[in-house]
């Protein structure tokens, strides 16, 4: 974004920005996702689901465009509640928070959590019918854990990290169109 430093939030919604312009559309979320390995319906319903919550939140005036823009410099107010609190209300990552989820709720192994720790996380952060909130960190964490869990079922910190520093997304493109050649 013009030689300006991105917060971890913006890193992280950056990749969809498929142009590099500083907005992303739909098509380019669709893009994204089907470029990490999402399926079909995983792609077009995220599409869906991130645009229309996150576009009017985004918005640079009055009204939102129909084609439902996400502009990435204004990500940071679309920080949805019941959230972890691992960016802070300004997109920035805060390592504290982070290490919390893990301190909190990593029983089984401290440096990855379970589809039942992720469930209780998930549980723990709800604030009082914040049910945006609760859907929106849901639908998240589940379609992490359903992209990036490993063969044990875990999901492992450092992929949790990635994501929240912006560098698994192109990590999974990568790893992906690699295997496409093999």
């Amino acid at each position: 974004m013009n030689g300006v430093e991105l917060t971890a939030l913006q890193k992280h919604v950056s990749f969809f920005d498929r142009n590099k312009d500083g907005v992303i559309y739909p098509w380019e979320t669709f893009q994204g996702f089907r470029a990490i390995g999402a399926g079909l319906s995983l792609s077009v319903l995220s599409a869906v689901f991130i645009h229309g919550s996150l576009a009017p939140k985004t918005r640079t005036g009055i009204l939102t465009s129909p084609l439902l823009p996400i502009y990435v410099k204004y990500i940071s107010k679309g920080k949805h509640g019941s959230d972890t609190g691992a960016y802070d209300d300004e997109g920035r990552f805060v390592s504290e928070k982070f290490e919390e989820i893990f301190q909190k709720h990593a029983h089984l192994h401290h440096n990855a959590l379970t589809s039942e720790e992720l469930k209780e996380m998930l549980e723990s952060n709800r604030v009082p019918k914040d049910y945006k909130g609760w859907l929106g960190a849901w639908t998240e964490w589940k379609a992490l854990y359903l992209l990036c869990k490993d063969e044990d079922g875990l999901l492992p910190k450092e992929t949790i990290r990635a994501v929240y520093d912006g560098s698994l997304f192109y990590k999974m493109e990568e790893e992906r169109a690699s295997s496409k050649k093999a």
